[in-house]
């Protein structure tokens, strides 16, 4: 009986230590900082559902972690037990949401954007391969590397 006490509190004994390094999930995507405070030095930042190690669990505002072989304190409210679900955007691949602007003329132009072949009304591919509808040439694919090709 003795010897399976002894035993039974070893294993209590070993499994307490291992709880003391328990794995966490990012909630969100997540600073991981020198030090406990928000105005602290970011040593990286952690993508949402990464996980990470806790050295000592705690009922604390800001927790040490280790990610990679970096320690570092995060907010403990973005943490979780349990991994993030995925999300619509996670999934999804981003839609696109058409922008514009308005041109020296006074008119509202859609701004250079990214298609799978030439959409109607474009005049020019960018270096970075928008498709610019630019009803000038001046400053056509401006701030997208300039004009590849006119169409």
């Amino acid at each position: 009986m003795k010897k399976k006490l002894l035993l039974f509190v070893n294993l209590l004994i070993v499994f307490s230590a291992i709880a003391q390094n328990s794995v966490r999930y990012t909630t969100v995507r997540l600073n991981l900082r020198e030090d406990a405070n928000a105005s602290s030095n970011v040593i990286a930042v952690l993508p949402r559902g990464t996980v990470v190690n806790v050295a000592k669990e705690c009922d604390c505002a800001w927790i040490l972690v280790s990610y990679e072989g970096k320690e570092g304190y995060v907010s403990s409210k973005y943490l979780s037990y349990t991994q993030p679900a995925q999300t619509k955007h996670s999934i999804v691949k981003h839609q696109q949401r058409t922008k514009y602007y308005i041109n020296s003329a006074g008119e509202r132009v859609q701004s250079p954007t990214h298609y799978q072949s030439v959409p109607a009304g474009a005049t020019a591919l960018c270096w970075d391969g928008t498709y610019s509808f630019s009803q000038s040439r001046r400053g056509t694919c401006s701030h997208h590397g300039g004009v590849k090709i006119w169409l």
